[in-house]
């Protein structure tokens, strides 16, 4: 029955506007002119995959990723020329259009199979590149919003339109790519470095934009006539499940819209806080807010005439009155002498920039020297990060030196800077010896020591799991003293972000090697 009225419901709307004007001239001078057959038989013709669909997937995600290590817009962009995903995306709007579940499964399957492939290469591009750092482009796709589920519906209205009245495929691909390719080769970057908020930002990006790029294509389909055929019910039920689809990814995203814009407006509010505070004679030249931090952390440097000098704790309760929350506030206030101006202002914000410009490339110069005198290399070998204070180098083999060498080598240098992330990766060598006492179940210090260092070795080495000798499969009730020394192996591994495999018990001293299915560089 009640299948029934829906039915009558679509049937007397659909003639209540053959009534209307407008949609007559829609139907016969716009509809009418369009060729359905060859269009559907050109989208299923390319929606499937193919060895040349995924060889164009990989190396249009290969160019996403090196452009987002860069943080080069220009060279993700040339990735989005060459995108192949448009075609199953249309393929599978196409089809909820049209009700023909044979080429949706086909759609989905070549559109799968281009999504893992891209993920996969992207993931092995990141974990060979000494560049690892997350640039702002990639930060950028980590955090979906209702502003990234315009761009998808607009870029799926304009691909379809091209597609429909034949305007051109480099349009299309590049409406379809600018939504779906920089993200899935950040989720490649978040699953080659282990980065689980970026990976989980990045794959929610690419599904809310997957999602809105097909049942945008759906839309516009219906639009220009593409199952014109369907009964009552089935129409309905496309309409229903649109809406609610649209409204279920809104919700959140544009929750997750108004946090960035929250956050905005309370950057917005401290920088007018600090400047009405320290007056017009002043001036507020680097500001940062930690969000992340609780409670919110603002850093800040303020230049001031000498008479302007405020108490730091005095403006942090302010602060707090102002924005209605708890505020730690990190403030470096520049003091000028009386009688200065704005010009002198501006002077001394120069050669404060200028100095410490100065003073950063000299202290890049020295780290460079101590990290390659410590890791046996030319200072030109070290891969220096300045965004993100980081120092890399691959060491070269020293006479007698271990892998624990090495280790001491890295915290060494690490504590000379330890405002610096450093990072030296040891040359390939065994691992130390892990010596237990007799009788005993338990990791002394030097046990411990070496215990840490494999693991050190491991992730410098980028082996995922480690083969301790004795680890039992599953714990048994009653352990015998080897592998109870394995378990407390595997515990500590476990505790550092390696993972430990079985291997063979081998007596009283334990070596631990990289499990057969590990990747070594």
């Amino acid at each position: 029955m009640a299948d029934d009225v829906q039915g009558r419901g679509w049937a007397i709307a659909r003639d209540n506007l053959e009534h209307v004007a407008l949609y007559r001239w829609w139907r016969s001078s716009v509809v009418g002119k369009i060729d359905h057959q060859a269009i559907i038989e050109r989208i299923v013709d390319e929606s499937g995959w193919s060895p040349r669909y995924l060889f164009m997937t990989m190396m249009s995600a290969g160019i996403a990723v090196l452009g987002l290590l860069l943080s080069s817009p220009a060279v993700v962009i040339g990735a989005m020329l060459i995108s192949p995903l448009m075609s199953p995306i249309l393929g599978l709007g196409f089809s909820l259009a049209l009700f023909d579940f044979a080429e949706m499964r086909r759609a989905l399957i070549a559109l799968a199979a281009g999504s893992a492939c891209a993920i996969a290469f992207t993931a092995l591009i990141v974990a060979l590149s000494p560049l690892q750092a997350p640039t702002s482009e990639i930060i950028a796709r980590t955090r979906p919003n209702l502003f990234d589920l315009a761009v998808a519906l607009f870029a799926a209205l304009a691909g379809t339109f091209a597609i429909i009245r034949g305007r051109g495929d480099t349009v299309v691909g590049v409406a379809i790519a600018t939504a779906l390719m920089p993200p899935l080769a950040v989720v490649g970057y978040g699953l080659a470095t282990w980065n689980l908020p970026v990976l989980a930002g990045a794959f929610a990006l690419f599904v809310t934009n997957f999602v809105t790029i097909a049942l945008s294509a759906t839309v516009m389909a219906r639009l220009y006539g593409f199952g014109h055929f369907l009964s009552s019910q089935q129409s309905w039920a496309q309409t229903i499940v649109l809406t609610l689809v649209f409204i279920v990814m809104a919700v959140p995203l544009g929750l997750s819209l108004k946090q960035i814009a929250t956050e905005a407006v309370t950057v917005t509010q401290v920088r007018s806080f600090l400047s009405d505070r320290f007056g017009a004679r002043a001036r507020v030249t680097q500001l940062d807010v930690d969000f992340a931090s609780q409670p919110i952390l603002v850093r800040s440097v303020v230049i001031t005439p000498r008479v302007g000098m405020q108490p730091t704790l005095a403006l942090q309760a302010a602060l707090e009155k102002r924005l209605g929350q708890s505020v730690r506030l990190q403030l470096d206030q520049v003091l000028l002498e009386a009688g200065a101006g704005p010009i002198d202002a501006q002077r001394e914000e120069l050669r404060q920039a200028g100095a410490a410009a100065a003073e950063q490339t000299a202290r890049i110069g020295i780290l460079a020297r101590m990290l390659g005198l410590a890791a046996g290399v030319a200072p030109e070998a070290v891969t220096i990060d300045r965004d993100h204070r980081r120092a890399t180098v691959i060491a070269a083999p020293l006479p007698g030196a271990t892998v624990a060498t090495y280790r001491a080598l890295e915290l060494r240098a690490q504590q000379d800077v330890d405002d610096w992330a450093i990072t030296i990766t040891p040359p390939q060598g065994p691992l130390p010896p892990i010596a237990f006492a007799d009788n005993v179940d338990t990791l002394d210090i030097p046990a411990r020591e070496a215990v840490l260092t494999s693991a050190w070795a491991a992730r410098r080495w980028n082996i995922r799991s480690l083969s301790v000798p004795g680890l039992p499969e599953t714990a048994p009730e009653n352990p015998i003293l080897s592998q109870r020394r394995a378990l407390v192996i595997a515990q500590l591994l476990r505790s550092q972000g390696v993972e430990a495999t079985t291997a063979p018990a081998s007596g009283q001293s334990f070596r631990l090697t990289a499990a057969p299915s590990a990747a070594v560089p």
